[in-house]
């Protein structure tokens, strides 16, 4: 196995929340996650179809370097090295995601071969003593459900339901599956992919965004009731990217600026998912893009879920640049990642809190994504990643006080488990716990790796 670590001593503090944090209490989950698109390659294999980032990457000028998903980490071939990386860090947990071309042809009908990489992949987990939290969606959509529309057709919200219904259905009884998930940041579906043209498909336009959007949310909840009858032992939510908006002067102005943009990061999804209504806020950024809902759509939207899961990475500071629009403002004197997000666990703290007070149905929260982006590299067969390292305890250290406020947090994901695709970003952008030589495939474990599961271990007494 091409899997290098380093006999030293417990790295365990690099990384461990407070002592006495309620993140240290029995049934808090600790994880690691991935999807799809990102770290499986096989492109070509098994009778996976074309999706929406295969096309995207193969148009110029789209994707870093022109790079793409079609090797990736290998982990479809290396599925069995990837778990046992899993288990060696301890983790009671670990998060991916399924590709629907991989499991579906164009009619409909069940690909028995990538539906069987899932199968071991549940129970190579099971095995291993591994909970698994499955999410559905993770942006690679089937090119030819694209071709008819895509998340602007409401047609594909209903070819969602019918894909979930199969996975739940073929997957049930295989390992552990503690929860499913049926999007993976709606947000980044919408806006990047049909906003800003940012990520796959590539289209632009506020109007376009809004109306996929409702769509996402449409087939999350169309989804929910077969989840529900098909696996009732497990958790059932969704998964969304969230982000805190700070005046960066106290001026009735930058307020309204800030509101504004957590209106539209936040608000635009979480207003549907637990108010059955979207912000009108939202309207006056985007003046006349207000989604086409038909009678009954917010009461499915609305669904009870049992979970809500939280992608955090840093905030933003914003200013008016007149009635109804917002600047983003960048200070370069802070502490920033590769991907130049600044550095800001208090955002996470405050985010918990703001949610707690502002929905009163909000349902118990998992960070199902945190971590960083650097240029990591690999000496002396060590990669020694301090800035991930403080990352991790610094925002563990933030979660474990919005806990001790009261917000119900019940398990924690870093993102990513090993370096792979970063979207639009190609290879340079490395999030992973694992370091991935891309031409070699050779994993080697950081020092935010081993950290992590030494703390894992010292928790769990071993």
């Amino acid at each position: 196995m091409a899997l290098t670590t380093s006999p030293v001593a417990s790295f365990a503090d690099l990384v461990s929340p407070p002592a006495g944090s309620a993140m240290r209490r029995p049934g808090f989950i600790f994880g690691a996650g991935t999807s799809s698109y990102q770290i499986e390659g096989a492109a070509h294999a098994d009778g996976r179809l074309e999706s929406i980032w295969d096309r995207f990457c193969a148009t110029p000028g789209k994707v870093l370097r022109g790079e793409n998903g079609d090797v990736a980490c290998d982990h479809y071939n290396r599925l069995d090295e990837d778990l046992d990386i899993l288990k060696r860090l301890g983790v009671d947990a670990y998060r991916f995601s399924i590709a629907w071309p991989r499991v579906m042809d164009e009619a409909g009908k069940p690909n028995a071969k990538g539906i069987d990489f899932y199968k071991r992949l549940l129970d190579g987990l099971g095995a291993r003593g591994i909970k698994a939290f499955v999410t559905l969606y993770h942006w690679d959509l089937p090119q030819y459900l694209e071709d008819r529309g895509g998340w602007l057709n409401r047609d594909t919200a209903y070819r969602f339901a019918e894909y979930a219904d199969l996975m739940s259905r073929e997957l049930a009884g295989r390992g552990d599956v503690a929860a499913w998930t049926t999007h993976n940041e709606p947000w980044c579906s919408a806006y990047l992919g049909y906003g800003d043209g940012h990520h796959a498909p590539g289209l632009k336009s506020n109007r376009w965004a809004a109306q996929a959007m409702h769509h996402l949310l449409l087939g999350h909840g169309l989804a929910l009731p077969i989840l529900r009858a098909n696996a009732p032992q497990a958790l059932h939510g969704i998964v969304i990217n969230c982000a805190p908006g700070y005046a960066d002067k106290d001026t009735a102005e930058d307020r309204d600026a800030a509101l504004l943009f957590e209106t539209y990061q936040n608000r635009w999804v979480l207003d549907p998912l637990l108010k059955g209504e979207y912000p009108k806020d939202l309207w006056r950024l985007w003046k006349g893009c207000e989604p086409l809902v038909l009678d009954g759509d917010m009461d499915i939207i609305k669904r009870p879920i049992d979970y809500l899961g939280i992608n955090y990475y840093s905030r933003a500071v914003l200013a008016s640049k007149g009635p109804d629009t917002i600047d983003w403002v960048r200070h370069p004197e802070v502490e920033r990642t590769t991907m130049d997000w600044e550095v800001y666990p208090q955002g996470l703290q405050d985010l918990f809190e703001a949610f707690k007070r502002d929905y009163a149905n909000l349902p118990p929260l998992y960070i199902t994504e945190n971590g960083m982006s650097s240029h990591d590299k690999v000496e002396g067969g060590e990669v020694n990643d301090l800035q991930r390292q403080a990352y991790l305890k610094s925002h563990f250290a933030a979660c474990s006080r919005a806990m001790d406020n009261g917000v119900d947090v019940r398990g924690y994901f870093v993102w990513s488990l090993m370096d792979n695709f970063e979207w639009a970003f190609g290879y340079e952008r490395r999030f992973g716990l694992v370091h991935v030589d891309f031409e070699t495939q050779k994993r080697t474990l950081k020092r935010s790796a081993l950290a992590y599961a030494d703390f894992l271990k010292e928790r769990a007494g071993r």
